[in-house]
C-alpha cells in the first residue's frame, strides 16, 4: 500500500515539474501574436515564412505575419503582419526575410528608414529582399567553375584556372618552388 502512495507522489511531482517546464518555456519564448496596426509587403518568394512567424526590428520582436497570399496578376506573394502601435515605422522602411541561424527559423527583420513620413494602418511596405535558398546556394558554389573562370580555361602562364598559382604566400610561411 505504501508503495502505491509513493508513485502517486513521485507522478504528481514529475507532473508538478513538466507544468513548470511548460510554464516557462511559454513566458520566455516570444510566440504570442502582436496585436497593432496592419502593414503590408510583396516579396517575389517568401519561403520558410508562415502566420504567426516574427517580425523583428534590430533582433527585436515588435509584430508578426498574420497572412500571406499569392497575387494571381503579378505572383508575387504578399504577406501581412499586424506591427506594435508603440513602433511607427517610416515610410522608406524596408523588409528582408532572414534566417535566425544556419538551420534556425526565418523571420521578417524590418530596417526603419529616416524618412519623416511614417506608413499609415493598412499601408504598404515597398522596400523589400525575398529570401535566400540555401540550398540553391550550395548547388551553385558545388557546380560552378573554380575561380569564376570556364573549365579547362587556362591564365596566363598555362596553368589550370583557379588553383592559387603565382600568389604569394601567407605572412610567415615560405614560398613554394
Amino acid at each position: 500500500m505504501s508503495g502505491n502512495v509513493i508513485e502517486t507522489v513521485m507522478g504528481a511531482v514529475v507532473l508538478a515539474v513538466a507544468a513548470f517546464f511548460l510554464f516557462f518555456a511559454y513566458s520566455t519564448s516570444q510566440v504570442s501574436a502582436v496585436s497593432g496596426y496592419e502593414v503590408w509587403a510583396r516579396f517575389s518568394a517568401v519561403d520558410g515564412i508562415r502566420d504567426g512567424s516574427d517580425v523583428r526590428i534590430a533582433g527585436v520582436k515588435v509584430g508578426s505575419v498574420t497572412s500571406e497570399s499569392l497575387d494571381p496578376k503579378t505572383y508575387l506573394a504578399t504577406l501581412k503582419m499586424n506591427i506594435d502601435p508603440a513602433y511607427k515605422l517610416p515610410d522608406d522602411t524596408s523588409a528582408a526575410i532572414v534566417s535566425s541561424g544556419l538551420l534556425g527559423d526565418k523571420y521578417l527583420s524590418l530596417s526603419p528608414g529616416g524618412s519623416d513620413k511614417t506608413i499609415p494602418p493598412g499601408g504598404r511596405i515597398k522596400y523589400t529582399q525575398s529570401s535566400v535558398n540555401l540550398e540553391n546556394l550550395i548547388g551553385q558554389m558545388m557546380f560552378s567553375p573554380q575561380g569564376g573562370k570556364k573549365g579547362g580555361e587556362k591564365n596566363a602562364e598555362n596553368k589550370p584556372a583557379g588553383g592559387g598559382e603565382g600568389l604569394p604566400p601567407p605572412a610567415g610561411l615560405p614560398a613554394k618552388k
